[in-house]
């Protein structure tokens, strides 16, 4: 019996079936392109109400930072805040947005994966084997996981929230640290940097628990509480798989990013030899190239925790070699073995008193 490696069954999912990669490029897409359309489209209509007068103009045509420094602050002065205020409101809608396409990509995607796992996976590997118990066996049949969704979607929102308030902290104490009257940038940047990190931890590993959370909603019909905790019994009993499949996708997602990051240098090298125009171009269409091959290994990591979960315990052991049994060796030596001992002898036996008392 052979065991499964769910990073690799992730990978082939990914590959063997399209449409799953498809549908969580979609959804991240719609929403990426309402962001970009709203963040250009606010821009330019708040620089055009944003009156100039002829010595801000002036200011603006010498070129001095000091003097166009001032001519912006000047402009901006008194608009500023409606700006923010509009981009809190912005973001709101945004995030709005977002919770309902990540919920309905979720439960479209986590549905198929099971499907390709059960038909796949399971059918190919576990002949003879009790299938792995989910979480719904002995429940009602779950309704819509859309609500649970909606609230795990919303944690992570706030985790996010609570994350650029805590960058925004550690910025705040780590110019404390250095005042104007007795600068000290290295003091501020040490004081920085662990601070930033705790926080970035703190994010990525509450972010990617409710992410995994999100796969027992939609699979097993649990609640807030019951997807969390599934997720933490599925890292708790299964530790090494999960390791495996976030390791290895994390790789290939480092070394893509680190090629498409390679290619736009090299497409901003060309920009005094190739016209502008081609230069946004080409990095453009790296860019997308870049976010297509990053939902595509999200999608293959997604399908490796399902594998993960879906599959027999016995199935992601791995095989011990059979132990070779010693051979008995030639007839020859069998029978010289047999014929060394004189199993007559009565010093062998264990019945008492076989030897005669002299």
């Amino acid at each position: 019996m052979a065991s499964v490696s769910p990073t690799l069954e992730g990978f082939r999912a990914a590959v063997r079936r399209p449409s799953l990669a498809l549908g969580e490029i979609t959804w991240r897409w719609v929403v990426g392109a309402t962001t970009a359309a709203l963040f250009f489209f606010g821009l330019f209509e708040y620089l055009s109400t944003l009156p100039v007068t002829n010595g801000e103009l002036l200011f603006l045509r010498t070129r001095q930072p000091y003097l166009v420094a001032q001519a912006i602050l000047h402009i901006l002065r008194g608009t500023l805040n409606r700006a923010v205020m509009s981009a809190i409101l912005a973001a709101l809608c945004l995030a709005l947005l977002w919770m309902i396409a990540a919920s309905l990509g979720r439960i479209a995607t986590v549905r198929v994966m099971s499907e390709y796992v059960h038909e796949q996976v399971t059918a190919r590997f576990s002949a003879g084997i009790e299938p792995a118990k989910s979480g719904k066996e002995g429940k009602a049949a779950p309704g819509s996981p859309f609500r649970t969704l909606l609230r795990l979607n919303f944690l992570r929102v706030t985790v996010a929230v609570a994350a650029i308030v805590g960058f925004i902290g550690a910025a705040t104490l780590a110019v404390s640290a250095s005042p104007a009257a007795d600068p000290q940038p290295g003091l501020a940047f040490l004081l920085f940097m662990p601070l930033a990190a705790l926080v970035w931890l703190a994010w990525s590993l509450l972010n990617w628990l409710l992410s995994l959370a999100t796969m027992f909603a939609v699979r097993d019909g649990e609640d807030v509480v019951g997807a969390i905790s599934a997720a933490v019994g599925l890292c708790r009993d299964r530790p090494a798989p999960v390791f495996a499949v976030s390791t290895w996708t994390g790789v290939a997602h480092l070394v893509a990013f680190v090629g498409a990051t390679t290619v736009v240098s090299m497409a901003f090298g060309f920009a005094q030899v190739l016209p502008w125009r081609l230069v946004v171009l080409a990095v453009i269409l790296v860019t997308l190239v870049y976010f297509a091959v990053a939902d595509w290994l999200y999608t293959a990591r997604l399908a490796g925790y399902v594998c993960i979960a879906e599959i027999p315990e016995a199935l992601l052991r791995p095989q011990r070699p059979p132990l070779a049994t010693p051979s008995p060796g030639p007839p020859v030596f069998a029978a010289l073995l047999q014929t060394t001992i004189d199993r007559d002898e009565p010093i062998l036996s264990d019945v008492p008193n076989l030897i005669p008392e002299t």
